[in-house]
């Protein structure tokens, strides 16, 4: 199920291949640089920057939105009622 696709930053590749861990560290990563910009006043990288954490955590959720759905199978949870 795909929702609302976002604009993916132009030099950002293909995010399919990444672990959900490693778009999380790019996903800090980003908005500790985000907000070195931001201390500087740079606008123009700041945008760049935020449109880069959008397309990392698109992808982000969408790996966490299919991974709940793989895992629908709770045979192994405790019956608590």
């Amino acid at each position: 199920m795909h929702y609302n696709r976002v604009m993916q930053h132009p030099l950002i590749g293909n995010l399919d291949d990444l672990t959900q861990d490693q778009l999380t560290e790019r996903i800090t990563d980003l908005n500790r640089k985000l907000g070195i910009a931001m201390q500087h006043g740079n606008g123009h990288l700041c945008n760049q920057l935020r449109m880069a954490i959008e397309s990392y955590q698109t992808k982000y959720q969408e790996k966490l939105r299919d991974s709940y759905a793989n895992s629908s199978s709770f045979t192994d949870k405790i019956n608590i009622t």
